[in-house]
């Protein structure tokens, strides 16, 4: 079975449980489905051609991830990583990173990470007062780029941000900072947001797209 979305056909695999409702994503360039059994293909592809403009979002948005995670960025620009196993430390040369192996860049990254974020938290606490003395931490997140431990006094930024533009990182670090003025999302917090990033929208509209 296929089916068009958008300007794409898409072969469709159709796997049938005790669902209440029906579940769609992508994977290889294929539309899976997980529906309940009694669920006919004419309702499916009904439901399909009825969410035709998120099921494109959805797909587009694997597709980037897929780009990115081809292509290696640091701070926004595109790198080349060499693996070889006779250099000892990690250098740059040019738009070229050289390492011995993944090990090696593994450390070399979350190294780097610290070191980036760090040098980016001191330059944006002038623009901040009473702020609590707090500590940094990095990990890969899949949800968030940041989190703010205000009882804990511990910022933890995601290290995928270390591939975006500078401003970004900033806007994250900003967004993580305030939150030890207000705890939630509120508009206050918001407000305090804005006075020290005032294009904070755009950098979360930038930070979901690319």
């Amino acid at each position: 079975m296929e089916v068009d979305i958008g300007s794409q056909t898409f072969p469709v695999e159709i796997t049938r449980k005790n669902n209440k409702n029906i579940y769609f994503r992508f994977k290889n360039d294929t539309l899976y489905v997980s529906c309940n059994r009694f669920i006919s293909e004419r309702e499916i592809i009904k439901m399909i051609k009825a969410n035709q403009e998120p099921l494109k979002k959805m797909y587009d948005k694997i597709k980037r991830k897929e780009k990115n995670d081809i292509i290696f960025r640091y701070l926004g620009t595109p790198i080349t990583i060499v693996y070889d196993e006779r250099i000892k430390n990690t250098y740059w040369e040019e738009n070229i990173l050289y390492t011995k192996n993944e090990k090696n860049f593994d450390k070399w990254y979350k190294e780097e990470c610290l070191k980036i974020f760090k040098e980016r938290i001191d330059c944006l606490l002038p623009r901040f007062n009473n702020i609590p003395e707090f500590s940094v931490k990095v990990r890969k997140m899949t949800s968030r780029w940041g989190v703010n431990n205000v009882t804990k006094r511990i910022i933890t930024l995601n290290t995928e941000l270390l591939k975006k533009d500078i401003d970004l990182i900033d806007y994250v670090i900003v967004h993580e900072l305030c939150h030890f003025y207000e705890g939630n999302h509120s508009s206050r917090f918001w407000n305090q947001v804005s006075l020290r990033y005032p294009n904070y929208k755009e950098a979360r509209k930038r930070l979901r797209i690319e």
